[in-house]
């Protein structure tokens, strides 16, 4: 648990060291956001989700994004890895093929991956601990699912979309727990 913490500090902290050069910047970094079918912009898919539109967004994303972070890596830092770069890069080019007109950057593609992803793996791992994760997820934070539709002009509602739906795709595929065939 001590080891998840200090990932779930080191997040924060480099979230929070990038929120403050783009504040000193006058928001210079959102340039590096996702601009929709924007060749330039296609590999900002990688930029987008560590930028945010102003500070208020950025305090509304960073506690939601290091409880679901504390919360998956309780599969282990490398499914955490594997199902974070997997959101990433799948909501990021979905946003970038299919999402309308704007720059679509923040945490909150993430946040809603990690939501589908805990949504739905601890039913697929059969593990108490997991699926007591999962439940407690869709009690607290269940509201959120409202997110995946439009519902504001400056809100990426495709971003909370394909994040949540390649969250759960990534559950099922890194939700179940290894099993070790021993043979004397």
């Amino acid at each position: 648990m001590r080891q998840n913490l200090k990932w779930v500090g080191a997040i924060f902290l480099a979230l929070a060291v990038i929120e403050i050069i783009n504040i000193i910047t006058g928001r210079s970094l959102n340039q590096f956001g996702i601009v929709p079918r924007s060749i330039n912009h296609l590999p900002h898919i990688f930029s987008a989700p560590l930028l945010h539109a102003n500070t208020w967004h950025f305090f509304s994303n960073i506690l939601t994004l290091c409880i679901f972070s504390f919360l998956l890596l309780q599969y282990g830092v490398n499914t955490y890895l594997k199902v974070t770069l997997t959101i990433i890069i799948t909501t990021g080019l979905a946003v970038w093929l299919f999402a309308g007109r704007g720059n679509h950057l923040g945490a909150s593609s993430v946040i809603y991956g990690y939501f589908g992803f805990l949504l739905l793996a601890g039913f697929i791992s059969k593990q108490f601990s997991r699926l007591l994760i999962s439940i407690v997820v869709g009690l607290l934070y269940g509201g959120l699912i409202f997110g995946v539709l439009p519902h504001g002009r400056y809100i990426s509602w495709e971003s909370h979309l394909f994040g949540f739906i390649f969250g759960l795709l990534a559950a099922k595929i890194w939700a179940r727990v290894p099993s070790y065939n021993i043979s004397r």
